[in-house]
């Protein structure tokens, strides 16, 4: 279709497509999605839009106007945009972009997962991969070819992996991300050794402060009451595909002594170890 407003070169196209009622309740769906050649002078205020706005800018910048604060998304930048709240864009000097508009039952949960990290305009030190899945869901539109939902649903899902694994490009490659990863990775691996919340830290370069704080930022968790979780997460698999003796799955998962590891597994499971093995 060809866009009629004002401000867009005409050359520009876009499509709108309904989800079907599956689609809406089980995955991410595009509702439009365009490549637009925006003109000198285009703007765009919008009390709500209900839905999800993926951008990039491939050529050109546009400014855009959000949450109270004014930011500039240059060429090379990826948009990210709840459009259920108010919000304007324009360009001053002319601007290309790939866009959608999509939604899904996940769409924003993943939405503030992302710009808490990244914010609403970001660079990925390689775009390549969210933009080609996003110009897939384009070319599936402009050439026509059949709408199979399923796939759509996982480009959209391909695009969020893209810029979760994709370290923006502002990002210092030390920073915490990275830090809770290597964190994470060390624990599952050494979980049934002695590991302190100092050890971490130290590993980490930081003050025990600083990389609690981080890790409960990017897990949900203390690095404490992480540890604990994956122990007792071993000590569930070997109660159910071992013979070994809960004394034995007490020293085998990281757990000082038997009574500690029988409380912490009651307050976690609210059964003891027997009561657990036991239960169907």
């Amino acid at each position: 279709m060809k866009s009629y407003e004002e401000y867009i070169e005409s050359k520009s196209d876009y499509y709108v497509y309904t989800p079907s009622v599956a689609a809406q309740q089980l995955f991410f769906y595009p509702l439009q999605c365009g490549h637009f050649f925006y003109e000198p002078g285009y703007s765009l205020c919008r009390d709500s839009f209900d839905s999800f706005l993926f951008m990039y800018i491939e050529k050109g910048s546009m400014v855009l106007e959000y949450s109270g604060q004014k930011c500039l998304a240059n060429a090379g930048q990826f948009l990210f945009l709840d459009c259920y709240q108010p919000h304007s864009y324009h360009s001053l000097n002319g601007c290309e972009c790939f866009w959608c508009h999509f939604d899904g039952v996940m769409a924003r949960a993943y939405y503030d997962h992302i710009t808490a990290r990244f914010g609403t305009v970001f660079s990925l030190a390689n775009p390549q991969p969210a933009l080609g899945k996003l110009k897939s869901i384009y070319d599936t539109f402009r050439m026509a070819k059949p709408v199979k939902e399923p796939l759509i649903s996982k480009y959209i899902t391909d695009i969020f992996t893209a810029f979760l694994l994709g370290l923006p490009m502002d990002k210092d490659p030390f920073s915490h991300v990275s830090i809770s990863e290597e964190a994470v990775a060390y624990i599952n691996e050494h979980f049934a050794r002695d590991i302190s919340v100092e050890s971490l830290a130290k590993r980490a370069g930081l003050s025990q402060y600083h990389f609690i704080r981080v890790f409960k930022e990017e897990t949900g968790f203390t690095p404490h009451q992480y540890v604990v979780n994956t122990r007792i997460a071993a000590a569930r698999y070997l109660l159910k595909n071992s013979n070994l003796s809960a004394k034995d799955i007490c020293f085998h998962t990281g757990f000082s002594c038997e009574s500690v590891f029988c409380s912490a597994f009651k307050k976690h499971q609210g059964v003891t170890p027997t009561q657990y093995r036991d239960s169907e």
